[in-house]
């Protein structure tokens, strides 16, 4: 069953992370893409077309925690610490920044 993310940028909402049997995508949200949204990042552009990747994408991995919290967010969730995308979605609205990120399952 697939994993999927509400992802918002400013409290609007830009888009959809999934992980589905070991596979990756991100869209972004039609209604975000028509306003003139900002891309969160370089490497995914703005676009109606989905991304998809074998890895968990580089811009969202970076938003993971490092370090001592990693490992006390990993131990207190139950999560193994190279579980990147379940502690992605489990600490996504703590994020620094403009982005938030909601789990939709």
């Amino acid at each position: 069953m697939p994993e999927v993310a509400q992802v918002y940028m400013y409290d609007h909402s830009a888009g959809m992370l999934m992980r589905d049997t070991g596979r990756y995508y991100f869209v972004y949200d039609p209604s975000y893409v028509e306003r003139g949204g900002r891309a969160l990042s370089q490497s995914l552009p703005l676009q109606l077309e989905v991304f998809e990747s074998e890895i968990l994408f580089p811009y969202f991995d970076g938003l993971v925690s490092e370090g001592w919290l990693r490992k006390i967010q990993s131990q207190h969730q139950r999560i193994d610490d190279s579980d990147h995308f379940r502690l992605l979605i489990n600490n996504g609205l703590n994020l620094a920044g403009a982005i938030r990120i909601e789990p939709t399952t």
